[in-house]
Formats: structure tokens, sequence, C-alpha cells
């Protein structure tokens, strides 16, 4: 019998997997990947058959892989796969974007291998929260005003819709299509109407896209981010960081910038995304060169892993 180990890549681009993570998928027999995981992960497992598990119901087919099917994989054809494949294979990695413990059924898989006695490991990995914070240059806690973060889902499997404060920062997964609900709920929660909330689409990718707005303004972010994996960072987390430690400072409302190594593009046109059903992918303009101190970063940054011909 063999082993599983589910692993994080990360929520973007193949260089954000953890060092550990890239080590254990080269051990791969097997791949059961997301749809979302980079295609150039590829090259660290060529002698690995791959198996496409992705579920695109909430994100839309072209965040999908290049020639990749629509149709979801339900969640018990997975559970079914892992044990199959690890009772024929040797390794069998499960590989999920971002974090595999953050919003990634790992309770399910975990519970399918261990019932019939298959070893496993977890290798943890970088979640589209903090992807998010990184790009955008806001931390999710601040001295003094931000103590306490929340992860939550903006979509339930029965879709429905909840929103507490219950946190100094609340950063909401799979919030594209929930906008100007989630402003709605926020607002009966008692979030005050001004409250930063700053959104980020394809975080950890070199087209993600972010706008700030306050918690009554925040359905207006829905064109932009239309069909792409969004998450929003409500409260002391979301606003601008001040050249005083230990403030914040907001920036002017509803400005949309596209991202790139990490820095925010502030003379960039504001990015165009048409609205659509699933599927119906958002368009994006290159971001101008940023003018900030951070210009050059991504002279010295590694490169990415490249997928072998």
């Amino acid at each position: 019998m063999g082993r599983v180990i589910f692993i994080g890549a990360g929520p973007g681009e193949a260089d954000l997997i953890t060092l550990r993570g890239a080590r254990r998928l080269a051990e791969a027999d097997v791949v059961l990947h997301d749809a979302l995981t980079d295609q150039a992960l590829r090259a660290l497992a060529p002698q690995a058959r791959w198996i496409d598990v992705g579920k695109r119901g909430l994100t839309g087919r072209h965040c999908a892989p290049p020639g990749a099917g629509a149709v979801d994989t339900g969640q018990d054809t997975i559970n079914a796969l892992l044990v199959k494949h690890a009772q024929s294979a040797g390794v069998v990695v499960r590989l999920k974007g971002g974090d595999p413990s953050i919003f990634g059924r790992l309770e399910e898989e975990l519970a399918a291998v261990t019932s019939v006695g298959i070893e496993c490991e977890v290798v943890p990995g970088v979640t589209a929260a903090l992807a998010a914070a990184a790009a955008t240059r806001r931390p999710l806690t601040r001295r003094g005003v931000g103590r306490s973060v929340s992860l939550a889902t903006a979509m339930t499997h029965d879709r429905g819709l909840v929103a507490s404060r219950g946190a100094d920062t609340q950063v909401f997964y799979m919030a594209g299509r929930q906008l100007a609900a989630l402003s709605r709920r926020l607002t009966a929660a008692g979030w005050p109407a001004d409250t930063p909330a700053c959104v980020v689409s394809r975080a950890g990718w070199p087209d993600q896209l972010q706008s700030d707005h306050t918690v009554e303004s925040l359905g207006q972010a829905t064109v932009l981010h239309a069909g792409r994996p969004t998450v929003v960072t409500v409260g002391a987390g979301a606003a601008l960081v001040s050249a005083s430690p230990g403030s914040t400072a907001s920036e002017p409302e509803d400005e949309a910038r596209a991202l790139s190594t990490g820095c925010r593009a502030d003379t960039a046109a504001p990015a165009q995304a048409s609205a659509g059903t699933d599927g119906a992918p958002g368009e994006s303009t290159d971001p101008a060169a940023p003018d900030c101190a951070c210009t050059g970063l991504a002279d010295v940054a590694p490169p990415p892993i490249q997928p072998k011909p």
C-alpha cells in the first residue's frame, strides 16, 4: 500500500510552493491536482501521472488549466480516486491551491484515506489571504488596532452567506459573486459604513487585480472582479499602511489597480472586466511600471518554474 501527501501549492504561480512541498511533489507517482494550480508545477514531477480533479463551479472555466474541461469533480469521486491510487501506486500527491487546511475539504479527504489505513502527510502552503495581504502591502494584523483575524467563506454548500463582526480584520474567500450581498450582511452585522474593504482577485498571479472600497460601496467591485477567484479583506487589515507605525490611512475609494511583483502601480489605467456567468473571463490591462520603492524587486526574484517540453 502507498501513501498520500496533501500539498499546498500556494495561491498562484508555481514558485509560491514551499521547498518541502516541491520536494514531496517530486516523489509523486500520481498527482491529483486542483483546477487553479499552476501547470508549471508539472516540471517538478514529470514522471507522475497527473489527474485533474478541479472544482470550477464557483470560479469559472477560464481559471482552469488550458485544455481542461468545465465539469466539476465531485468530492466523493476525489475521495475514491485517492484511495484507489494509494492502494496501487507508491506515492499519491493531492495538490491543492493555497493551503490544504483552509477551505480545501481536507477533513473529508483525510477521513477517506485514514479510514482504510493509508499513511498520509500534510504539507502547508500559502493561503490566498496572505498572498493578497502581501501583494497590497497591508498586514492583516496591526499594532494596537488589529489584534485578531478571521477567515470565512462567502459561499457555503447551501449557497448561504453569513457575515459577522468577530475580529478586527475579516477575510472572506470565494466572494466574487457575493460582493453586494456581503456589503449588506456586513452592515447588518454592525460594521460601520466607512470601514475599509480591500478586494483582490487572482492573488499571487501576474494578472491579479486590487480595488479599494468601504463596506457601503463594496458592491461596486463586482464588475471588475467578475469571474475571478476573489478574496475580500475588511477592517483593520484592509487599510493602507501610513508613514506612522501603529496607525492607518485610507486610499481614494474605488480606485482599481493591476498589481505586478507585489507593488501597486498607481499610474496604471483602470483594468476592465465584463460581468457574466461562470466561465466568462475577466479582461485586464497590463499595469504600468510601479513608481515606488519596490521597483526592481522583479530583477532579483527567483525565476518561475518552467515546464519541461
